[in-house]
Order: C-alpha cells, then sequence, then structure tokens
C-alpha cells in the first residue's frame, strides 16, 4: 500500500522560496541607474544665479533726465535753480556761466557752513572746561570732544578742498577730470562739489591704491 504524507511538504517548499523571491524583485528597481539618472535633472533646474552676485565692475547709473526742465535756467536766476534743473540742462551747456556760478554758490554755502561748525565747537569747548568728579561722566565728556575734535579736522581738510574747487572755477577748470579731461558731470559733481576725477577714473585709482597700496 503506497503512503501520501511526503507529498505535503514537497509541494510546500516551492511556494516559501517564491515568496521571498518576491521583496528582491521588487526592490531591485530602486537601486537601478535609471531611477538615479531621471532624479537628477529635477536638482539641476531651478537654481538661478542672483544678478547681485555676479562678479560686474561697477558703472555709473545714468540720472534721467527731465525734458521739460531743460529750458527752465535760461529763466529763472541762480538762486531760483533746483538741483534737478541743473541736471536737466542740455549737454552743449555743460559748464557754462551759470552751472559755474551755481556750483560756486553751492561750495560757498557748503565752506560757510563748515566754519559757522567751527566756531560752535570751539564755543562748546569753553563751555565744558567746568571739572566733572564722577569718572564714567568724565570720560564720556572726553570721548564726545575726541569725535567732535575729529570731525572737525576732517571738515578742515575738505575745506582746503573747498578752497582749491572755487580756485578751479576761476580758471575754468573745474567739472572736467585731471586725469582724462572728460567731463565729471552734473549728477556727481552735486554730491561731490570737490571731486577732481570723474567716477571712472575715481575707480581706477581706488582699484590701483587696494592693488599696490599707493
Amino acid at each position: 500500500m503506497k503512503s501520501t504524507a511526503p507529498k505535503g511538504p514537497v509541494k510546500a517548499t516551492p511556494a516559501k522560496s517564491k515568496a521571498a523571491a518576491r521583496p528582491a524583485k521588487a526592490s531591485a528597481p530602486a537601486t537601478t541607474p535609471r531611477s538615479v539618472a531621471t532624479a537628477a535633472p529635477a536638482t539641476l533646474k531651478v537654481l538661478p544665479v542672483p544678478m547681485s552676485t555676479v562678479a560686474t565692475p561697477p558703472v555709473a547709473i545714468p540720472v534721467k533726465k527731465d525734458p521739460k526742465l531743460a529750458n527752465n535756467w535760461k529763466t529763472k536766476s541762480i538762486e531760483e535753480l533746483s538741483d534737478a534743473e541743473v541736471v536737466a540742462m542740455p549737454d552743449t551747456e555743460y559748464m557754462n556761466d551759470k552751472q559755474l556760478a551755481y556750483f560756486r554758490m553751492k561750495l560757498v554755502q557748503l565752506k560757510d557752513d563748515i566754519l559757522a561748525n567751527a566756531g560752535q565747537t570751539a564755543e562748546n569747548l569753553r563751555d565744558d572746561t567746568v571739572v566733572v568728579p564722577d569718572p564714567a561722566d568724565r570720560a564720556t565728556i572726553e570721548e564726545e570732544h575726541a569725535l567732535e575734535l575729529r570731525t572737525r579736522d576732517r571738515e578742515r581738510k575738505l575745506l582746503k578742498k573747498i578752497e582749491q574747487s572755487i580756485g578751479r572755477i576761476d580758471a575754468g577748470d573745474y567739472g572736467y577730470c585731471d586725469e582724462t579731461g572728460e567731463p565729471i558731470g552734473v549728477p556727481r559733481l552735486l554730491a561731490r562739489p570737490t571731486a577732481t576725477l570723474s567716477l571712472e577714473a575715481q575707480q581706477r585709482r581706488e582699484l590701483k591704491q587696494k592693488m599696490f597700496g599707493d
């Protein structure tokens, strides 16, 4: 008589091996090179470089002239002119008599302000000669005096440049670059009336100073 007991275990063993093999097949595509290759372009799409980080040489920002103000200088006095009206003057009128007179007025006013500040500083130093017993208060007052004196020293140097600029107006050299002879430009002179170099020449000089320490 034949026994059927061994048939059960023999059929069960292939079923276990198939079940164990399925997870290996399902996990295999996750590590294939194709999946890595398709994921790579997604990380390279959105990384724009901001314009502020691009290394570009500094350039002068052009000042927009208002054509409505271009001829106001013909009918207004120097005292009535505004900075915008001086900027709007045609390039053919650069450093004409009215522009030179306008910048002379600016320089003289700046000079008067510096002299008034210097007189006020001397008055303040005379008023603060009283001895303060508290060391902390005395140190604070001395620090304020030192700061004010440093400010007056910078203004003293500026005063010398103002005098030189007024002399350049009298000589007819005001408004032109010392190095290139090109116009410095009305906007730059309004921002810095004592400028003797154009913006490009000033940038070249500063770059040279950084490189060679001159």
